[in-house]
């Protein structure tokens, strides 16, 4: 009997089926589910790199006198016009904006760290609950801008001293933030569980409670951030900020407020400019807060 080799019939002609479609990436997937955030950290991030290599803009001196160009119109030379001594708007303002954003994030930055350490001690620690809150109700009491004005009437005009003052305005926020954060974490089972292991009390705030603040935080920095901004201009524009040979937002709409009527491309500039800054951080904010809270996060 021999052996016959198997044999298999031809597999019918099956109707076309489509293409499963491509899985999209995982920026684009991030970009469709948070599109607040991807706005304002494209508008940063483009006010960042404009800071950074704005020597490579087409700029000049932002701090040249040109007494003989004063006041021209915006053209193809003075993309933003000239102000009143002859200096080019257009590098005054992008040189400017390395003074609003480091004013910006250092304040967010400084301001975080202080307020998170007290808000920590002031929140886990009962005995020191009372008397850190009541200083900072004290210090919140007083607006902002006020006490910054204050602070900087003590001190010389510099950055430096720019960011210390508004830091002290606003760190009270932070500490008040976290203080109540953190009243409601002491009470989770897994830190009592911590103390009752005899887990001690530094190692408690940064394993466990520490963690679970950062997402509230981070939504608040962005909020000091721009707020830190508009004080900055504020303080600049009524001359107890910055010094005014350094060409700051503030600074350029302060020199442009006399001829105003006249000439308003000096101070418009400088404000689009502030306003798309502060714009751009307070959406990545409103994004963070969407992405890192649960019950709001956006679900395909």
């Amino acid at each position: 009997m021999s052996a016959t080799a198997p044999t298999f019939a031809a597999a019918p002609d099956l109707p076309g089926i489509l293409p499963v479609p491509k899985e999209r990436g995982r920026i684009a997937g991030f970009i469709y589910r948070n599109p607040t955030i991807a706005v304002g950290g494209f508008l940063v991030a483009v006010m960042i790199l404009m800071a950074i290599f704005a020597p490579y803009l087409g700029t000049r001196d932002p701090t040249a006198l040109a007494p003989a160009k004063r006041t021209r119109e915006p053209s193809a030379l003075y993309w933003f016009g000239s102000d009143m001594l002859g200096r080019d708007v257009y590098s005054r303002v992008l040189y400017g904006a390395r003074v609003s954003l480091m004013v910006g994030f250092s304040v967010a930055f400084c301001a975080s760290i202080v307020g998170t350490t007290i808000g920590l001690c002031a929140g886990f620690i009962r005995g020191l609950d009372a008397i850190v809150m009541r200083v900072m109700d004290g210090l919140m009491s007083i607006p902002p801008i006020l006490l910054a004005i204050a602070l900087m009437a003590l001190t010389r005009a510099s950055v430096q001293n720019v960011i210390i003052a508004i830091s002290i305005a606003e760190f009270p926020r932070v500490c008040r933030l976290v203080r109540g954060v953190v009243l409601s974490l002491r009470e989770q089972p897994y830190v009592e569980a911590a103390i009752a292991s005899g887990t001690r009390v530094p190692v408690i705030i940064w394993k466990h409670i520490l963690p679970n603040t950062l997402a509230p935080l981070m939504v608040q920095a962005t909020f000091i951030c721009a707020s830190a901004m508009i004080t900055e201009a504020t303080l600049s524009f009524i001359g107890a900020g910055t010094p005014p040979i350094i060409p700051s937002w503030g600074n350029i709409m302060a020199e442009g407020r006399a001829l105003w009527q006249v000439k308003p491309y000096i101070v418009f500039f400088p404000a689009i400019f502030l306003s798309i800054t502060v714009l751009a951080v307070n959406l990545l904010g409103d994004g963070l807060r969407d992405a890192l809270d649960p019950r709001l996060a956006k679900r395909l």
